[in-house]
């Protein structure tokens, strides 16, 4: 990749959160724009790593860890909501705790959910959206969401047996390498899941993303809201995709266009974590979108 910039440093920093000690990376000037990065499932900010010294020339990149993910604290359930309701406002409060009132915001993953409910608290502060294998259009779902459904639908004791399952270092290395085409696989670290699960691999931790994804059936009702948002308030918007996605493929993308036809789509070759695999397409197709939305001195 070529790149005009000179090499960025990236800082590990931790602030306090309504109480809890949370874990964050920043790269870039103080006084930058922002680009607020909300990690996806099983990661962290660790997800960031490449990307954020890649822009950060230009741009200020905040990439927290939630509670319960990665470095950052895990208060007992009493003290935090380990629901997509009780993260949403946690990436609320986090941008208020670092006064960050303008950014973008890159949606992927589970974060496109914290991310868009940011979004719709004050719409005036979003100068930005990158979108990256985050879905809001349930009709678009691929089949690896039907296990999930299944168990939404009939919540039982062995279907949340089953859900436990994923949340194995086994069920990470699918989350990470899923779908994508063998001569990617080698382009995923094993850091990635490794790291994830040792940071994961306790009763508590283990417990709380167990509800988490039994909680993910509650974002359903969201999207009618997130798709009234975007056709509302119109945000610049670039969609890069990773079609081979057992739970988001290509339709996942092209659907935001009924509700941002003015978007910019780029499908790529890979799959859901598609800064790993194809980084080299993302940064130039991200850094040349940036610098017409968000232009700096």
């Amino acid at each position: 990749m070529t790149r005009s910039h000179e090499p960025v440093t990236v800082s590990h920093r931790t602030v306090d959160v309504d109480g809890i000690e949370i874990f964050y990376r920043e790269a870039g000037p103080e006084d930058a724009p922002v680009l607020l990065l909300p990690h996806g499932y099983p990661s962290s900010s660790f997800q960031f790593r490449n990307l954020m010294p890649a822009l950060g020339d230009r741009w200020r990149c905040v990439a927290p860890d939630y509670p319960g993910f990665g470095y950052s604290a895990t208060p007992a359930p009493d003290r935090f909501s380990y629901t997509f309701t009780g993260y949403a406002d946690f990436l609320r409060r986090f941008t208020e705790v670092l006064g960050l009132t303008r950014y973008a915001i890159y949606l992927h993953d589970y974060g496109t959910q914290f991310g868009l409910k940011l979004a719709m608290h004050a719409p005036d502060r979003v100068t930005a959206l990158i979108i990256q294998n985050g879905d809001v259009y349930e009709d678009q779902h691929g089949p690896k969401y039907k296990p999930l459904k299944d168990y939404w639908s009939n919540p039982t004791d062995e279907g949340r047996a089953e859900l436990a399952t994923a949340v194995t270092e086994e069920g990470f290395r699918d989350e990470f390498v899923g779908e994508i085409p063998e001569h990617l696989v080698d382009r995923v670290s094993p850091d990635l899941w490794r790291l994830s699960w040792s940071l994961m691999d306790r009763p508590d931790r283990r417990e709380n993303l167990v509800n988490l994804i039994a909680d993910q059936a509650r974002t359903l009702d969201w999207f009618a809201d997130e798709q009234a948002y975007l056709r509302e308030h119109q945000p610049p918007t670039l969609i890069v995709w990773g079609p081979h996605d057992g739970y988001m493929p290509e339709g996942a993308a092209r659907a935001y266009l009924r509700d941002l036809p003015d978007a910019e789509l780029h499908l790529i070759e890979g799959g859901h974590w598609a800064l790993e695999t194809n980084l080299d397409e993302i940064v130039p197709l991200v850094r040349d979108f940036l610098d017409r939305t968000l232009p700096t001195p």
